[in-house]
């Protein structure tokens, strides 16, 4: 049975989506596309159907992923399908955590910054829209960490 995660963050431009294709090249590089299913939203529904971020794009383009996702609002119906809930921000995770239909369901709601372990002085991942092309690349550098951790986790069980 495939695990299934979800990667949020506000408007799913930028971080989520940024996150759902590194993993996305991670899972298809270890040959595991078999055992895990990917996806990423927006608690934020304003950028439904859009591409990410055009700079975004092209910063995770230089480094060989494709980001081809389409924005989508985050659902209260994500909490029964996903196994794993990964927010970006305290914002994104309170958000979430108040749209679960039960407590029960809190349990597979995270922060990403549990996985991105090589930034220790980083309690969220920032998000890089109001950033120039640094911020863009940090926040490449703590997605790459983290979801290779994410998946070793995930591929432990």
């Amino acid at each position: 049975m495939k695990q299934k995660i979800i990667f949020i963050c506000l408007g799913n431009i930028c971080r989520s989506p940024a996150a759902d294709g590194i993993m996305h090249h991670l899972v298809k590089e270890r040959g595991v596309e078999h055992l895990i299913e990917i996806d990423s939203a927006g608690t934020y529904g304003g950028h439904a159907g859009e591409l990410p971020d055009h700079r975004m794009r092209r910063a995770a383009s230089q480094r060989g992923y494709d980001l081809t996702h389409r924005s989508r609002k985050f659902r209260e119906e994500d909490f029964l399908y996903f196994d794993k809930i990964i927010v970006m921000d305290d914002m994104n995770y309170e958000n979430v955590c108040r749209m679960a239909p039960e407590r029960k369901y809190l349990d597979k709601v995270h922060r990403f910054v549990e996985y991105s372990l090589s930034f220790p002085d980083r309690s969220y991942v920032p998000d890089p829209y109001y950033e120039g092309r640094e911020g863009f690349e940090l926040v490449l550098d703590m997605l790459e960490d983290g979801c290779a951790r994410l998946l070793d986790e995930m591929l432990a069980k």
